[in-house]
């Protein structure tokens, strides 16, 4: 009997937004496919998405995000993160520069120890729009829309609703986001410290979010409840997000674990 064919990859989190990093060369032809399949917690290896890495003539990496569902994405935050610890894991250098669907995006090396990394990155310019009332099946949310290289709708709240992943779920649905939408539920504790609750395009409801963390920080100083930089409270764990022009985001990532997944 052959052995099986088998695709190596390594896992890794950021506050518990987890991502399999796989060298694209092995990339499937159907990779959508393939993506849902080694995604799956229970049939696969399990995490919120895959970054396909290829070389770069611009940057140290080129990294292409598929989501758990088999859908693409511009970027993940967090598994720019993680992409960065496993470089830097691989070649101890403490900048790094990746090529991602949202621009390039480079990442500074602030603590390590173990097989936990820090890093800032620094996310670029966010696109503020008004705030936008939006129709779902029972009733209409107001949120303000942000833009990190991938769309964002920031709903500000009192206390969580019960059934927010469904409202959520609905938001995104919604025909006013002809590309979908990732959904941030925002509490402010106080001027620098926010709750934030994630429902992500292609995922569902994930611990953390990077890009989410930072369209929620940006929506809250923007509408004056806070000031910048912000303590990101998730899930997963804290993120800061430093608005000055450009968006910088700080927090850990953290290697899991790397083995092969049979075909």
């Amino acid at each position: 009997m052959s052995p099986p064919i088998s695709v190596p990859f390594v896992k890794a989190s950021a506050c518990g937004n987890d991502f399999l990093i796989i060298d694209a060369i092995h990339a499937p032809r159907d990779t959508a496919g393939f993506c849902r399949r080694i995604c799956d917690r229970h049939q696969g290896i399990g995490a919120d998405g895959v970054e396909w890495l290829s070389p770069a003539n611009d940057a140290d990496i080129s990294a292409k995000l598929f989501n758990a569902d088999g859908s693409e994405a511009e970027i993940s935050g967090n598994g720019t993160r993680c992409i960065a610890a496993y470089l830097y894991a691989e070649r101890e250098k403490e900048k790094l520069v990746i090529k991602t669907d949202a621009g390039l995006k480079t990442c500074a090396l602030t603590v390590h120890g173990d097989n936990q990394y820090e890093f800032e990155v620094a996310m670029g310019e966010p696109e503020v729009s008004e705030r936008l009332s939006v129709h779902t099946p029972s009733g209409a949310v107001e949120g303000i829309p942000v833009s990190m290289g991938n769309p964002h709708f920031v709903v500000f709240a009192n206390d969580v609703n019960p059934e927010w992943q469904k409202q959520a779920a609905d938001i995104g649905k919604s025909g006013q986001f002809k590309k979908g939408v990732n959904v941030e539920i925002v509490v402010v504790q106080d001027r620098k410290n926010i709750d934030v609750l994630f429902f992500e395009r292609g995922v569902g409801e994930t611990q953390s979010s990077g890009t989410g963390s930072c369209a929620a920080a940006v929506a809250t100083i923007a509408s004056g409840r806070a000031e910048s930089p912000v303590r990101v409270h998730t899930a997963g764990g804290i993120q800061t997000v430093r608005w000055d022009k450009e968006v910088f985001l700080r927090g850990f990532a953290q290697l899991v674990c790397r083995g092969e997944y049979f075909v």
